[in-house]
């Protein structure tokens, strides 16, 4: 049999199996799975490592503008991290302009990743604004291939909407087969709450925690809840933080709503005492919904486990520390004020070593790894079966894991543009020896070899959720 790539020796791990076997690639799909053997094909050795379906990521905010910065990576340098870190397809989110279409700004993320990206990627549209002469706008977003809808319940005066706004948009994806992906979080209250800090000369970062409390993620959770309830849709929650919002989409999905949540490398492995830092290096953290006390990590890992919490994004959204570099303000915006402080931090290049270090440690186990990193993402959001599993037909996206070649995580080696790293110093039990996409290496040996642009567009399918 020929192949153009035959990656042997290594064993297979699927999000329902681990075995061992050999992978045949032709013409960047998966060509066939078990005991290989081709001539005059090109062979990688895989011996002694762990072949996983690529990483996907749904929710990545590359070359986005918010709070007076924009994000330190764009699809250059955030796919490079991407890959680097064995995600080989990110789901990022188009804006809308307050007042223009949702095609105008779907148009112009394409046109940020098109000539960028070394990963596939996909969008998400982020509605800012939505007069009912939109909503049939919606319908040409779906056919264009980005069938999720991201509404804010923070973050008045800039992305967030009224109940009934999003009540007519999931509406809307009842009609078109979108799903609506819901920032959960009470942002009346969270407002009222920052100016009366403000108002008590509470400036430092830590007040950014304090001011957002999980009650206020539970409450939006459970309202968000209730409204697709109501609207009869499927509704995803992103970057879960809280366990009490989780034990909301618990009790929604006991009932037997189609309800999914997202949870962050960030909520799993950091906590409120990162931002007691001295030195403004609380500021590193700042992200929302943010930090949670210790012991609020171990109910999210329970809830991984349990399948109450079915992904792990990274909501990658990359602000430096520093003011001026490559010309773009950084975190110190808000270094007397902190509620100025661009939200977000980097994290697209160390989400899938944490976990894998994690499986080590027996919090998951390494097919549960592949399931919330890779197979259920493809299949809410519509890339499955081309993305997301090892088997003929699938896009040939593979990534080798070392487990023997211990990685430590910093801003000094990783390649996304942030000058800094939320894990500065983590010594991790793994590397990505090689990282294909659609059978092409974008990793070789431990190294990047592609450059811009090998990522593709995907289009997505609607109501895979």
């Amino acid at each position: 049999m020929k192949f153009d790539l035959l990656v042997k020796g290594g064993t297979v791990v699927t999000a329902s199996d681990s075995y061992k076997a050999d992978i045949g690639i032709r013409a960047g799909k998966i060509a066939a799975v078990g005991d290989l053997e081709a001539k005059e094909t090109e062979v990688l050795d895989a011996k002694g490592m762990s072949i996983v379906p690529g990483g996907i990521d749904v929710h990545t905010h590359f070359d986005m503008p918010f709070m007076g910065a924009t994000t330190a990576d764009d699809f250059a340098s955030g796919s490079l991290a991407a890959a680097c870190g064995g995600t080989t397809t990110v789901v990022d989110f188009a804006i809308q302009e307050r007042g223009k279409s949702l095609l105008d700004g779907l148009g112009k993320w394409h046109k940020k990743a098109q000539a960028k990206s070394i990963v596939d990627y996909g969008f998400h549209m982020i509605v800012v604004d939505l007069p009912e002469k939109l909503e049939k706008e919606m319908d040409k977003v779906v056919d264009e291939g980005s069938p999720s809808f991201k509404l804010f319940m923070a973050y008045p005066g800039i992305f967030m909407s009224d109940d009934a706004t999003i009540f007519r948009a999931m509406l809307r994806t009842k009609e078109n087969g979108g799903m609506i992906c819901m920032h959960a979080e009470n942002g009346g209250v969270i407002d009222i709450l920052v100016k009366k800090a403000l108002a008590e000369g509470k400036l430092d970062p830590k007040y950014h925690a304090l001011t957002r409390p999980m009650t206020a993620e539970a409450e939006a959770t459970n309202r968000a809840i209730a409204l697709s309830e109501m609207a009869g849709v499927p509704l995803y929650i992103v970057h879960l933080s809280a366990g009490d919002a989780m034990d909301q989409v618990r009790a929604a999905r006991q009932r037997g709503l189609p309800v999914h949540a997202e949870t962050c490398p960030q909520y799993l492995f950091l906590s409120y005492d990162d931002y007691e830092r001295p030195n403004f290096e609380g500021a590193k953290f700042v992200m929302s919904p943010p930090l949670r006390p210790k012991g609020n990590e171990d109910r999210l890992w329970n809830g991984l486990k349990n399948d109450w919490l079915q992904v792990v994004s990274t909501d990658h959204c990359s602000f430096c520390m520093k003011d001026g570099v490559d010309g773009k303000p950084g975190k110190m915006l808000g270094r007397k004020d902190f509620s100025k402080i661009p939200n977000g931090a980097p994290g697209v290049e160390t989400r899938l070593m944490l976990l894998w270090d994690a499986v080590q440690d027996g919090k998951i186990s390494e097919n549960r790894f592949v399931e919330v990193t890779s197979t259920r993402p493809a299949k809410i959001m519509g890339l499955y079966p081309r993305k997301g599993l090892i088997a003929p037909g699938a896009d040939a996206d593979l990534v080798l894991i070392d487990s023997k070649k211990k990685t430590v995580i910093s801003a000094k080696t990783h390649h996304a543009k942030a000058d800094y790293n939320p894990y500065e110093g983590r010594s991790v039990r793994c590397s990505f020896k090689d990282v294909l996409i659609r059978g092409r290496k974008v990793i070789a040996d431990y190294k990047p070899v592609a450059v811009p642009p090998h990522g593709r567009f995907v289009k997505r399918d609607p109501r895979m959720n």
